[in-house]
Formats: structure tokens, sequence, C-alpha cells
């Protein structure tokens, strides 16, 4: 027997609202990445006593305290921020630092590479990069205020040494990365167990993409520091990367200085960090750039990762992020 007309319309529009309703509650992918890192977050909080967030004004910093806040609101992060500046960070980054953590009522603790420099703890490197020497000041940081757990931004598709950490990762009393130590992570279960003298590292964003940060960005109206939008910037090329003069020792005699419309995909060290030919001048735009790409961030832009075939992993074995 079928049913009468009318029926047939009220089942139809009982269906239709049924599948609305279930369409509202549906998470998407940005969705499932969102709640995967806030419950990092709020897991780290419940496991650790004096967790920090590594906060540099760099997209992926600002993402992960985006995220943070949004873990805890109403209430602020039970977290303090830590940052390593090397004195050649990019101004417009550590104005936009500095800004943000006033807005937000935080504590920041800043570890200066240059301190290291005057009292002669370290050393400046021949080639004028001191990303690599941030490990010493990180680890020092770390073990004066006693954090045992430090939030990073680093995700897995950066770099292949990154692609290997786990999102809890075990740090020995050195500061050290051994990949023999790696600890299962089945169905997001975490394990935080470490010895005294020991601390963890946390990558609450491991499993997103360049793609899905700028993405988050975008629906989340998130502001960065404007240098990683196209501007016109002084510039010189240097093994195929155009870096920005500065006071670390750049450029060299035969490579010019030219004005060029660029952006940055990451930023750190003027010295190591290149920018790349860009016409994104907004969110929309770069998302456009990034989906057309085949190389990662830091494939394009970081000198320090060109080092060596295992750059990365070496200085993770040292204690870096």
């Amino acid at each position: 027997m079928t049913l009468a007309p009318h029926k047939n319309s009220v089942a139809a529009t009982a269906l239709a609202h049924r599948s609305v309703a279930a369409a509202a509650l549906t998470l998407d992918h940005l969705d499932h990445l969102e709640a995967e890192a806030i419950h990092i977050f709020r897991e780290v909080a419940g496991e650790f006593e004096r967790p920090v967030v590594l906060f540099s004004g760099g997209k992926d910093s600002v993402l992960m305290l985006h995220l943070a806040v949004k873990a805890f609101a109403p209430a602020s992060p039970p977290f303090a921020l830590l940052h390593v500046d090397t004195g050649h960070n990019f101004p417009e980054v550590l104005d936009y630092r500095d800004e943000t953590v006033a807005r937000l009522g935080l504590r920041l603790v800043v570890a200066h590479v240059q301190d290291y420099l005057d009292d002669g703890r370290l050393r400046e490197r021949p080639d004028g990069t001191r990303n690599p020497l941030q490990t010493v000041p990180l680890l020092d940081a770390i073990e004066a205020n006693r954090f045992d757990a430090v939030f990073g931004g680093g995700r897995r598709d950066e770099e292949k040494a990154r692609a290997k950490e786990r999102v809890f990762s075990l740090r020995d009393a050195f500061g050290a990365w051994d990949p023999r130590r790696q600890r299962p992570e089945l169905w997001d279960l975490y394990n935080g167990r470490h010895a005294p003298g020991e601390h963890v590292r946390v990558f609450p964003l491991s499993n997103w993409t360049e793609l899905d940060v700028w993405r988050y960005i975008e629906r989340e109206r998130i502001v960065l520091p404007d240098l990683y939008y196209a501007h016109e910037r002084e510039v010189f090329r240097r093994d195929g990367m155009w870096l920005t003069a500065g006071r670390w020792g750049g450029p060299k005699p035969g490579e010019p200085v030219e004005t060029r419309t660029v952006r940055y995909r990451t930023v750190g060290d003027m010295s190591c960090t290149g920018a790349v030919e860009s016409t994104a001048a907004t969110t929309v735009e770069v998302i456009v750039e990034l989906a057309a790409s085949r190389l990662t961030e830091r494939g394009a832009t970081r000198a320090d990762d060109r080092l060596s075939e295992a750059a990365m992993e070496d200085r993770k074995k040292q204690g870096y992020f």
C-alpha cells in the first residue's frame, strides 16, 4: 500500500530535516584537527606541573596559542610562553609577539642568544646564522624554570625528522631526542611519563599540513604579522633563496640588493629564512598559491635545513625544537 501524497510529503520533509541535523553535527577536517589539538592541551594541563608554550610570533606558534586559548576559555591558558630570541629575528614579528602577550595578559620568558655570545658561552658561526645556537639557551631556560612539558609548533609535513616524532616526545636529562625511545600513541592515548630531569616536547599540530594551517587561519580570522603576505622588500639572492639584508652579515660582495614583491612562508632567524616571490596579499590568495605548491615551506625557505641531509635530526638529537 502506498502512502497518500500528503503523507509522502511529510515523510520527505522529516527526512530532509534529519539530514540537515546530521550534517550540523558532523565535524569537518579542520574541526577534527582542532578537537585533537584542544584534547592535547587539556591532557598536558592535567598531567604535567609546569608546561610552557614556545611562542615566537610565527604563524604556527600563533595558531598554537589560539588553540590553547580556545581550550581553556573563558579562563586564560594555564601556561607560560617561552621564546628563544636569536637577536636576528624580524622586528615586525617581535612587535607582534609583544603585542599578543600584552593583549592576552600572559607571562613571557625570553632567552637571549646574545647574552650567551656576550659572556662567551656561545660563539658566532662563520656563516652568520644563529638558528643552531638556540639549543643551549632553550635547554637552560627549560631547566631554570623547571618546565616539564614544552609545546612546540612542529608539524610532520615540514621535514622528515619531524615526521618521525610522536605528539608526546620524550627528551632525556640533557634535552636530547632519541628516536629509539619513541612511544606508541594508539587511539590518541599519550604517555607523559618521564624521570626527574627529563621533560616532554608536545606537538599539538603534528597532523596539520601547511594548507590546513592557512585554511584554519582563514576560518578563524586569525591576524598574523604582515610579512606572511606579499609586500615589497629589499632582498638579495643566495643559494636560490631571497634573504633580507641585516646586521647578521648579508649581503656579501657580489650579492646585489633588489626590491622584490615577496612573502614569507615561515619565519625564524633572518640569516637563514628565505622569502618567496609572491603576489598573495590575502589569506585566500595564500591558500590558492599553496594548493599549487609542491615544496614544503622549510624545503623552500630554510637554509639551516640544507646544512646536511640530516641537519634537522642532528639538531633535534642535541635538544633543538
